[in-house]
């Protein structure tokens, strides 16, 4: 009779075994909180930090209540248990209880009660904890996705997939962009400078004083004008203020293009020099700028 009895009993608590495995192999994170309600401080003797230790020492993915949460627990919180230690009344023994419970408040393991003799708690909590954690020896833990979990986590890495090469296409167009301006104002640049070089000033001036024996005409300017900076260069204006001369930059240093005489206009000196051709005749007018 007592065989009979003893052997049920092992065939009893080979099934709660291998039930309580099964439940657990459902979930992928244990939650420990920061402070138990028999301690009066967060993480008293250290003992929520070696809760964590020890379901991480037997294959638990353990997190610390209040941490940043996994991608995939954020939008399921049934993929964790939360945990928790209570304790047990004894005169000359510390009882410790280890349960997990899941997402709608369920038991789904408990373990057996860890106690210890210590009279000091720093001692006694620890050996508790630990004598309670050895249910978990036989339990050998591994996380198993239910078909469901999978095909969600499946959609998340195709669609986080999809939206990587979105923002991979969106950078290279700008990127290519870049690239069309910048070829653009190289353009422009090189454009200005094939026109400066191009303007036959110098030449003209030494070709006409040499060849046809004209007198240049200069002059100097007594009114003051003002530059005001507008794109690509700036207009000359005096105190009224009125436009008198607007001037286009140039590839090179302190010479510009003057829009409405077709001239230049180029520092000598401390001087601006106005040059510019009307009726085949070179003038030139210094000019008194205050840019």
């Amino acid at each position: 009779m007592k065989t009979k009895f003893f052997s049920l009993l092992v065939a009893c608590l080979i099934v709660t075994s291998v039930f309580s495995q099964a439940n657990l192999n459902d979930y992928k994170y244990v939650i420990v909180p920061t402070k138990y309600d028999f301690l009066k401080e967060s993480n008293q003797y250290q003992l929520n930090a070696l809760t964590q230790f020890l379901f991480n020492k037997y294959g638990f993915e353990t997190l610390m209540e209040g941490d940043e949460y996994p991608e995939d627990l954020v939008r399921n919180r049934c993929l964790a248990l939360r945990s928790n230690v209570t304790k047990d009344a004894g005169l000359f023994k510390t009882k410790l209880l280890i349960t997990l419970k899941g997402c709608n408040d369920q038991v789904v393991f408990t373990s057996q009660l860890g106690e210890s003799r210590e009279k000091e708690y720093n001692k006694a909590y620890t050996e508790a904890i630990r004598n309670a954690f050895k249910s978990f020896e036989a339990v050998n833990y591994k996380y198993e996705p239910k078909a469901k979990d999978v095909m969600v986590a499946t959609e998340n890495t195709e669609v986080k997939n999809e939206v990587a090469k979105e923002i991979k296409k969106l950078k290279e167009e700008i990127q290519a962009l870049k690239e069309e301006k910048k070829a653009e104002v190289i353009e422009v640049e090189e454009t200005v400078v094939e026109v400066v070089k191009k303007a036959p000033v110098v030449k003209v001036q030494t070709k006409e004083v040499k060849n046809t024996k004209e007198k240049v005409d200069m002059k100097a300017s007594t009114s003051v004008l003002y530059a005001q900076e507008i794109e690509n260069g700036f207009q000359l204006v005096d105190s009224s203020p009125k436009v008198i001369y607007k001037i286009k930059k140039t590839s090179m240093k302190d010479v510009f293009l003057v829009i409405s005489k077709n001239g230049t206009l180029s520092k000598k000196g401390s001087d601006w020099i106005l040059e510019y051709y009307e009726n085949d005749v070179l003038k030139q007018e210094v000019l008194n700028i205050k840019f």
